[in-house]
């Protein structure tokens, strides 16, 4: 798409689409709170519903003190981010937050615009341009859209990641030696935050004769603010059956408008945690509203589907997702579930089968910090 808009037309726009796709919506349903069965497993209901359509919304999953102890950990990092691209001090000239991390954690992009969209990045997967709106008044000239690290940046995240309901949703959908995906906490502020192209995140698997509609794994999205359908991220429904879709024909023929006409809003409130299909059709639109959303976001893949490829998305072309690559990056689950449990004594934690018999070596402490969590993101798996 490449008609020029105000941010007040884009922000009109999006009420009409907006209250349809909440029709979609809400005759769809796919949400509740996480229900287990009578054995102890996610209720089989809920992982039915998940592969009918590709998503669930699980409602009130984070209590009131977690919310706000990430939120004000987020928000803490925001502040000490960089001051632009490039840039190693915040705003107060002082070393900006995780800057010497060996992979920083920091992505940017201009208010209201598409960074990705129609460009070669992650294997170009995000082919249609996105509405990129003028912002109002004066803006900065980037924005932090994307933090990545959390479990490193911010203990808080570190437990939120072990957390043991969230975990029996990851082995319901991926078994029990479900491995790692990645993690990063989206920024959506109100009037700036840019827009996330229409794309699937698989890119390894949809050629391979083991494919399935599950092959390239599922993210999890808590979220720390209510998110409203005008900022919240948007699927298509039942797409991770498809195998891999024009995404750039479905968008040419509805008229060049990046408003799909079959997509429905995942809104939440704080506390909600969602969880999409890797190849399930989703994006999320330039934020012209007045929300303010924060998204932790991080997901699991099979280990059988990762085991054997190479880096593609998150690592060098050459780097294979061999057991060692795997597992290194897996013992960070292991951390998370002890951490989290020092915390929330009140908690049965998840046990990780994978890690069963030896979850005693990786108890939450300095020793286990330096070993397995710092640098943890650059052995990252994507496929």
């Amino acid at each position: 798409m490449t008609e020029s808009l105000s941010a007040a037309e884009h922000a009109r726009r999006m009420t009409v689409y907006v209250r349809e796709g909440m029709q979609r919506a809400q005759r769809i349903g796919n949400r509740g709170p996480v229900r287990f069965d009578a054995h102890g497993n996610i209720h089989p209901d809920i992982v039915d519903a998940y592969w009918q359509h590709g998503f669930y919304v699980f409602e009130g999953v984070l209590r009131q003190a977690e919310i706000e102890e990430l939120r004000r950990d987020v928000l803490h990092i925001l502040e000490r981010a960089p001051v632009a691209p490039g840039a190693t001090v915040d705003a107060e000239g002082n070393p900006a937050v995780g800057i010497d991390m060996q992979r920083n954690p920091y992505a940017f992009a201009k208010p209201l615009a598409d960074p990705w969209g129609g460009t070669d990045a992650s294997s170009g997967r995000h082919p249609s341009k996105m509405a990129a709106p003028v912002p109002d008044g004066n803006v900065p000239d980037h924005v932090v859209l994307i933090i990545a690290g959390m479990c490193q940046l911010m203990e808080s995240g570190l437990r939120v990641y072990g957390h043991p309901e969230l975990l029996a949703i990851a082995e319901a959908i991926n078994g029990p030696d479900f491995v790692p995906y990645n993690d990063a906490i989206f920024i959506k502020q109100p009037g700036l935050g840019s827009s996330v192209a229409w794309h699937q995140d698989g890119v390894t698997h949809w050629h391979s004769p083991n494919w399935d509609e599950g092959i390239h794994g599922v993210n999890f999205q808590a979220q720390l603010n209510k998110t409203t359908a005008h900022s919240c991220l948007w699927v298509v429904p039942g797409t991770h059956k498809l195998g891999k879709v024009d995404i750039a024909a479905m968008v040419e023929r509805n008229g060049g408008s990046d408003r799909l006409p079959d997509a429905i809003p995942l809104y939440c409130e704080a506390g909600d945690v969602t969880i999409v299909n890797r190849q399930t059709l989703h994006a999320s639109f330039a934020n012209t509203s007045s929300d303010f959303r924060i998204s932790v976001s991080w997901g699991f893949h099979r280990r059988a589907a990762v085991l054997g490829q190479h880096g593609h998305l998150m690592q060098p072309p050459h780097v294979v997702y061999d057991d060692e690559f795997v597992d290194k990056r897996a013992d960070v689950i292991a951390v998370a579930i002890d951490a989290r449990s020092q915390l929330y004594t009140d908690e049965t934690p998840f046990v990780y089968q994978p890690r069963r018999d030896t979850a005693d070596q990786y108890r939450w402490n300095p020793e286990t910090f330096d070993k397995v969590i710092r640098d943890y993101n650059t052995r990252d798996i994507a496929i």
